[in-house]
């Protein structure tokens, strides 16, 4: 990535870099959204956006201009596919965890490549030994400390595993670590339910109306015995599942046919769908 894939602002004026003091970098006092983009245009800009709003209201972070945000992540595409990257903190700040009151929000916009395209037999998934702590407070914000999914992500370098599944404090399970899980049982689609850790994606809700699908507290038993099971996330649209440790899944007619659905509502994922 040269240079020119990442500018930096504070409030509204562009600069350089990250400003002395940024309580992002500091304590993680921040949001970020990763979104898929699509000939230089965000077609799912409006959910992310929404996601955004409801962090900063819980993080109580000033918001930048919408339409500048929007017109400058424009700008920084120049009608390329790949995925944007937006975080917003609430600024600079001197030591201490107290926020100021006055802070001027710093937001960063990046550029990256595609995601290496997922294998076409499915996923394969591990557990994870990190568990996520229990706290309502920040449940489904996509706020910027994700050390518990740094620590899962760091517990397996094989190349043939895909992703692992992160559970709770208390043993459910609650999503993969940088997607959200769905499980088929008894022709009807459960996830997780996201309210106490854990983050609410942006195609989670896409798949959960697509699906009606129902939210619940899914044991690990419940995803070992499940007839299908596939992960999703905003930049890599839905990924079905092959193996999670001994067992196996074959291709779902239902997880296929989410894919042509998405395919037809998100054009970027097209492409990835035969």
């Amino acid at each position: 990535m040269n240079e020119a894939s990442v500018r930096h602002f504070i409030g509204e004026a562009a600069v350089a870099t990250a400003p002395d003091h940024d309580r992002g970098l500091a304590y993680g006092d921040g949001l970020f959204e990763t979104m898929r983009s699509h000939r230089g245009d965000v077609p799912w800009w409006n959910r992310h956006w929404r996601r955004l709003q409801r962090g900063a209201q819980v993080l109580g972070i000033a918001l930048p201009d919408e339409d500048r945000v929007r017109g400058e992540a424009e700008g920084l595409l120049d009608g390329a596919d790949g995925v944007l990257k937006l975080i917003l903190t609430r600024g600079a700040g001197g030591r201490g965890y107290a926020p100021p009151q006055q802070a001027r929000p710093h937001w960063v916009l990046s550029a990256h490549p595609l995601p290496p395209a997922s294998p076409i037999e499915g996923l394969s998934l591990r557990w994870c030994e990190t568990r996520l702590a229990l706290q309502p407070a920040l449940a489904g914000i996509k706020h910027c400390n994700r050390l518990e999914q740094v620590l899962a992500r760091a517990e397996w370098q094989d190349p043939d595993t895909h992703e692992g599944l992160v559970r709770s404090m208390e043993g459910d399970v609650v999503s993969a670590t940088a997607a959200n899980l769905f499980i088929l049982h008894d022709d009807h689609w459960t996830t997780p339910v996201i309210d106490r850790c854990g983050v609410a994606g942006v195609c989670r809700e896409w798949a959960m109306a697509a699906l009606d699908a129902r939210q619940a507290r899914l044991a690990v038993t419940d995803v070992e015995a499940a007839q299908a099971v596939f992960l999703c996330n905003a930049a890599r649209g839905i990924l079905p599942v092959a193996r999670l440790g001994v067992r196996s899944w074959r291709p779902h007619p239902q997880v296929a046919q989410l894919q042509r659905r998405l395919a037809a509502e998100h054009p970027a994922f097209a492409t990835e769908v035969a």
